[in-house]
């Protein structure tokens, strides 16, 4: 078919869906890898396929196979993929992390919780560094991700529902926690509190995610307590007002209040039930390798990371992990 003019017409974006579905055999889990819905996934095939004037790939009861020319373009696009990553990091060398650009997706217990600290030891140690932060769900931000529109996501490390072949490296948690003023009367009493002592004191819960929203319903059944009648808000400084005017208690992820917990000005109350692990960290493309802007964020996080345990050293909550080991993660 004469006249494609592919040089002009093909975009990288369907590269990329050519190389999922060759990947992964299945429109469904190729749409998971790349973050579009199924129907739009569809639609990209066959006007990929329209733009190539051949089927380039059959349905079966298993998922997807190529056609003859479906294995030639996933054999060409991967070669192109890799090419344009090859100059991604020849680029990236140039500039260097000094001068270079780094966007980062940030989910929002992170962004108030480590992502401070980090970024400021980021800036002091590279000023030229150019930023840009997105703060999103991981629904949001990992097809943003896919289509390297971000270089990282940074926050909690949910379980994906499919394997979408990210890189997930934990680095912290981010615990469930009962936190009050630093002088709340229940801080004179000795050892775990039980859920009658929290009983007495006004409630606060923070308006979350469904994921999240659940993990501390968990929590509070295990420390025998209800939220039906705890007032509950989306501002987390309305929250932090009411815990340092009064004698509230609220329930949510220490890292929202890592800040005024460092600072001293509120504390995470001993309990006598323990939170749902919460991992946190960083999720990555598998290629390329991380660039140097990147590779120094990294090296950044790690480090304040460490700083946060040393000044908190009663907990391990926030102790820099690397795959499940207390030692701090390489960056």
């Amino acid at each position: 078919m004469p006249g494609r003019h592919l040089d002009r017409r093909l975009k990288p974006a369907q590269l990329r869906l050519v190389e999922a579905l060759a990947t992964h055999g299945s429109l469904l889990k190729a749409s998971a890898a790349l973050g579009l819905g199924q129907p739009a996934l569809t639609r990209a095939l066959r006007e990929l396929e329209a733009l190539a004037g051949h089927r380039l790939f059959e349905r079966h009861a298993r998922g997807v196979r190529p056609t003859e020319a479906g294995v030639l373009m996933i054999r060409e696009a991967r070669a192109l993929l890799a090419l344009l990553r090859r100059l991604d990091e020849a680029l990236d060398g140039v500039a260097g992390a000094a001068t270079g650009r780094l966007a980062l997706g940030v989910l929002p217990v992170a962004s108030v919780g480590v992502l401070p600290g980090a970024l400021a030891r980021l800036s002091a140690t590279h000023p030229g560094l150019r930023l840009r932060l997105e703060e999103g769900r991981t629904e949001e931000l990992l097809p943003r991700l896919a289509a390297r529109e971000i270089d990282l996501v940074v926050g909690r490390l949910y379980e994906p529902p499919l394997p979408d072949g990210f890189l997930r490296r934990p680095m912290w948690e981010e615990p469930l926690a009962v936190i009050a003023r630093a002088g709340h009367p229940l801080r004179r009493r000795r050892g775990p509190l039980p859920g009658a002592a929290l009983a007495r004191h006004p409630l606060l819960l923070p308006t979350t995610s469904q994921r999240l929203g659940q993990e501390i319903e968990r929590f509070l059944g295990a420390l025998g307590l209800s939220g039906e009648a705890a007032l509950r808000s989306s501002s987390h400084g309305f929250i932090r007002e009411m815990l340092l005017g009064g004698e509230a208690l609220a329930v949510m992820p220490r890292h929202l209040v890592l800040g005024d917990l460092l600072r001293g000005a509120l504390c995470a109350l001993p309990v006598a039930a323990a939170g749902p692990p919460r991992p946190a960290g960083v999720i990555m493309p598998p290629d390329p390798p991380p660039s140097p802007a990147a590779r120094a964020f990294l090296d950044a996080l790690s480090a304040h990371l460490a700083e946060v345990a040393q000044a908190m050293p009663e907990s391990h909550s926030s102790r820099p992990r690397s795959d499940g080991t207390r030692r701090r993660p390489r960056g």
